[in-house]
């Protein structure tokens, strides 16, 4: 065992925080974030990692590595992202992030969503886009044309003091093959925008605002 120091600066730079390590510290943070102890006993306030739809399946939110600019700093860092939901509610109620760049190698940061409003969770989002009439009418073309739709995972994503949600839509082919990216849905919890790539989505989201 050797101090960080002694690590060669070419390899520090690229140093990020083991994903098994933050999902403890998630798992610890969905009952100890409470402070208040009669919340605490009383179970009021438990989170939990939010679900969502991949393919066909419903599976837990996984934590998912961004670069992304922190409230306190405008310098983009390297970020491991988990975003946690209250108990049996879709909604999301918080994000952890964990840094990895420089001396905040390690640090973990929490941000709390206010109680006072809803903030849509993964599940809630995949209901809005496949209730969206010209996307779930596309989806059924591709499904008819021999294809199979594949839903991947939906990123939240921290944009200033707004939140972005991005969903890759990939097509496999019925009888085999390796799913192509072919679609990118994103939404700013209002609006829902289907486009060829992320950047066409995002304009065409700031121009109906």
């Amino acid at each position: 065992m050797k101090p960080i120091e002694k690590m060669p600066q070419t390899i520090r730079d690229h140093l990020k925080v083991p994903t098994e390590l933050f999902e403890l510290q998630v798992k610890q943070l969905l009952k100890y974030h409470v402070k208040d102890p009669r919340t605490f006993y009383n179970g009021d306030d438990v989170w939990q990692v939010p679900m969502e739809l991949y393919g066909q399946e419903q599976i837990p939110v996984e934590p998912y590595h961004i670069t992304a600019q922190l409230k306190e700093t405008k310098v983009s860092e390297f970020l491991l992202l988990q975003p946690l939901s209250p108990l049996s509610r879709p909604n999301l109620s918080a994000w952890l992030a964990a840094r990895s760049d420089g001396v905040n190698y390690g640090q973990l940061v929490l941000l709390r969503f206010p109680s006072e409003t809803t903030i849509y969770g993964p599940e809630q989002i995949q209901a809005l886009i496949n209730q969206d009439p010209d996307i779930s009418q596309q989806f059924s073309l591709w499904d008819r044309a021999g294809s199979q739709v594949i839903q991947g995972n939906l990123l939240v994503l921290p944009l200033g003091k707004s939140l972005l949600y991005v969903e890759p839509v990939y097509l496999k082919a019925s009888k085999g093959g390796l799913p192509t990216l072919t679609r990118v849905v994103v939404s700013d919890g209002k609006k829902i925008i289907m486009a060829e790539n992320l950047m066409d989505g995002v304009n065409a989201l700031v121009d109906e605002n």
